[in-house]
């Protein structure tokens, strides 16, 4: 299967498992938000160029705002992570050279820690700016902050779960054809 068929199949599921699955589970006491969207971007390939990787970010993004009624939240985050995450890449594996020899990010081309660190610095990014923009205001920096931290923790479990359901077998690249 290409890259680009299973790249718009994953974008197809991503956005339906959030909107029709996690959406509709009531918010846990009103502070945690189910949100496993954003792995899509995380699980895009390593050679998609900066500009594709963060229009592609916007376009995901503004789509799962679509369904919500929202206006850009999701677009604004997805952006910020599809645009940072090249550059947390080039920090994690730059001795490494794993995207030059594998396809996607996963623990098996990043490794544990390195894969590990990816997702929870562009998951606590992404949540961090998300709630940020849909409440604009520091009445209390312990319930933000809360909120924050509540909503990445189910996220990174959510996100473990699907990483152990759903293992994505990466082969390596060689110089043959």
């Amino acid at each position: 299967m290409s890259d680009l068929l299973k790249n718009i199949i994953r974008f197809t599921l991503f956005i339906l498992i959030q909107v029709f699955v996690l959406f509709q589970v009531k918010p846990l006491h009103q502070f945690i938000v189910p949100y496993l969207y954003f792995l899509y971007i995380l699980w895009l390939p390593f050679n998609t160029p900066r500009l594709a990787l963060t229009f592609t970010g916007f376009v995901f993004g503004l789509t799962l705002d679509y369904f919500t009624k929202t206006p850009g939240l999701h677009a604004a985050a997805c952006t910020l992570i599809a645009y940072v995450r090249p550059f947390l890449v080039s920090v994690l594996i730059s001795q490494e050279g794993a995207d030059q020899n594998y396809r996607s990010p996963s623990v098996t081309s990043m490794g544990l820690a390195p894969y590990a660190t990816y997702v929870v610095i562009l998951t606590l990014l992404h949540h961090t700016y998300l709630v940020f923009l849909e409440w604009m205001q520091f009445g209390s920096f312990w319930y933000f902050m809360g909120k924050v931290l509540g909503t990445t923790g189910v996220s990174l479990l959510l996100i473990l779960v699907t990483e152990i359901l759903f293992y994505r077998k990466q082969r390596f690249k060689t110089n043959t054809a």
